[in-house]
C-alpha cells in the first residue's frame, strides 16, 4: 500500500474506483508540495534522450500518468528504477527497440513526448494515440506539424502512430500557441541536425524547467521574450543529468483553499510563490491573508478577514495569470463568498463539466454556460454521491464533500488521483478520513 494507493506485483501504482468521505473534516498538520505532474512526466521524456544515467528528484512516483510513461519506456528497452519513498527516479538506457509492442494500451494524452527518443536511437517511432483515441478523435494534429516540419514521415495506423525518418533542423510556426506542441517540438529540435526555430511557442514554469533541463544535458536553447525559441540541435543523444522536478503550482493552491473553506490549520511546505503571483493576488483581493516565508505558507482561521471572502470575478487564461487547471478552486472558493461571484475562461471555455457534480453538494448555486460559470455563494451544502469528469474539477467535488454535512460518495475517483502525487496518503497525515474502494 503506498499512500492508500495500492501496488502491483509489477510496482504500478492501482488507484480507488470510489472514494466515500465523511463531511466536516478540516486538514491539520504538514503537507508539502510534490513535484509538478505537468513538469515531472515531461522531464521524465527528456531523460529517455540519453544512454547516460538521469537522476529525477522530487519526481511525482505515484501519479497514474507516470506509471503509464514508465510502463511503455521499459517495455521499448529502458532500465528505470523508481524509489517511492524518497521520491528518486533513476533511467539508463539500453538497447531500445523498434519492434511492434503486443499491446499499445496506455491512457495517457502526452505520448508524443516519446517519439524523439525512439528516432534518434532507430530512426523509427511507435507510439500509442494521445489518450488511447484511434482515427477520427484526431486531438495531435500540432505534433505531427512538428514532425513533418523536422523531416520525418508519419503514418496513422490502427494501433499505434508510427513516425520514421531523421530529424533535420526546421521551423515550427504553430498557428495557436500551445503547451504540449512546444515540448514536444523542444525534444526533438534537441537532439536534431541544425537549427530549429519555434514561432508562437508557450512557456510556462513547467516547460521552463524542461528548458533548463535539456540546457544542463548539453542542448542549446535560446528564448526571446515568451513565444519564440531557438535549439541548436545536437544530431544525437544528449549527456545525462542530476535534476529536481519544480513543485506543483496546481497543488499548491489546492491545499490553500481546502484550509481556508474548511477552517484548517495547514502548514504547506515547497510553494512555488514565484509562478503564482496573480493568482494568490486574487485570493487576497477575495478577503484572504496568507502567512508566508520564501517557500512556505501557513494558514489557519485567522487568514480570513472579518467580513469573510468577498464575491468575486476571476478571468482564467494563460500564465502568469489564474490557469484553466485553477478554475475550479476560484468556483469552490465563490461558493464560499456572501454574493454572487463569476469565473470566465476563455482559453477553455467548455471546461464547465464539473459543475453539475458541485451542484449535487449546492443545488441552485450554478448556472453555467461556455466561457462563464456563475455562482450564488453562501448556500448550504449537503452529501451526496457525485461522479468525476476532469482532473482538477473532480478535486474541487473532493473538496466540496469535505465541506458538507453528511457521508458523501465520489466516483471514478481515479480522475482526481490522476492529478495529485499520493494525494490519499497526504489527507491521512493531515487528518482527513477517506474509505478507498477498489474493484
Amino acid at each position: 500500500m503506498i499512500g492508500g494507493s495500492k501496488v502491483s506485483s509489477h510496482s504500478e501504482v492501482i488507484f480507488p474506483k470510489t472514494l466515500k468521505i465523511p463531511g466536516g473534516q478540516a486538514p491539520k498538520g504538514v503537507v508539502r508540495v510534490s513535484g509538478a505532474k505537468n513538469s515531472g512526466t515531461r522531464l521524465l521524456a527528456a531523460a529517455s534522450l540519453t544512454d547516460e544515467n538521469v537522476v529525477l528528484t522530487n519526481f511525482p512516483t505515484k501519479l497514474v500518468d507516470a506509471q503509464h510513461k514508465i510502463r511503455f519506456l521499459r517495455e521499448v528497452g529502458f532500465s528505470i528504477d523508481v524509489d517511492y519513498e524518497t521520491e528518486e527516479l533513476h533511467l539508463s538506457g539500453g538497447v531500445i527497440t523498434s519492434e511492434v509492442l503486443d499491446s499499445y494500451d496506455y491512457p495517457i494524452r502526452t505520448t508524443y513526448l516519446l517519439v524523439a527518443a525512439q528516432i534518434v536511437r532507430n530512426g523509427v517511432a511507435k507510439i500509442p494515440y494521445p489518450g488511447g483515441c484511434k482515427i477520427g478523435s484526431r486531438g495531435y494534429d500540432l505534433h505531427i506539424l512538428v514532425w513533418e516540419a523536422l523531416g520525418c514521415e508519419v503514418k496513422e495506423l490502427p494501433d499505434y502512430i508510427e513516425v520514421s525518418g531523421e530529424f533535420m533542423g526546421g521551423t515550427i510556426d504553430f498557428p495557436i500557441s500551445t503547451v504540449g506542441g512546444t515540448e514536444n517540438a523542444l525534444l526533438c529540435g534537441a537532439v536534431a541536425a541544425g537549427t530549429t526555430v519555434i514561432h508562437n511557442a508557450y512557456i510556462t514554469p513547467e516547460v521552463s524547467d524542461l528548458i533548463s533541463m535539456l540546457r544542463h544535458m548539453g542542448a542549446e536553447i535560446k528564448v526571446t521574450g515568451n513565444s519564440y525559441i531557438e535549439i541548436q540541435g545536437k544530431s544525437g543523444l544528449l549527456s545525462g543529468v542530476h535534476m529536481p522536478v519544480m513543485p506543483d503550482r496546481i497543488e499548491a493552491l489546492t491545499w490553500i483553499v481546502l484550509a481556508i473553506l474548511t477552517g484548517g490549520e495547514l502548514l504547506i511546505e515547497d510553494v512555488p510563490f514565484e509562478h503564482m503571483e496573480i493568482p494568490l493576488l486574487h485570493l487576497k483581493d477575495a478577503g484572504i491573508d496568507i502567512f508566508r516565508n520564501s517557500t512556505s505558507a501557513y494558514i489557519t482561521p485567522d487568514c480570513l478577514r472579518s467580513t469573510g471572502i468577498q464575491p468575486f470575478e476571476v478571468a482564467c487564461g494563460t500564465h502568469p495569470g489564474v490557469i484553466s487547471d485553477m478554475q475550479p478552486f476560484y468556483v469552490l472558493l465563490a461558493m464560499n463568498a456572501m454574493g454572487i461571484s463569476r469565473v470566465y475562461d476563455y482559453r477553455y471555455p467548455k471546461r464547465i463539466g464539473y459543475v453539475d457534480e458541485l451542484a449535487k453538494f449546492y443545488p441552485g448555486a450554478f448556472s453555467s454556460e461556455e466561457g462563464c460559470i456563475t455562482i450564488k455563494g453562501g448556500m448550504r451544502g449537503k452529501a451526496a454521491t457525485a461522479e468525476s469528469t476532469d482532473l482538477r474539477g473532480s478535486m474541487a467535488v473532493i473538496m466540496a464533500a469535505m465541506m458538507t454535512e453528511g457521508d458523501s460518495t465520489i466516483n471514478d475517483a481515479h480522475m482526481a488521483l490522476r492529478g495529485y502525487n499520493d494525494l490519499l496518503g497526504k489527507l491521512e497525515k493531515v487528518g482527513i478520513n477517506v474509505e478507498a474502494v477498489y474493484g
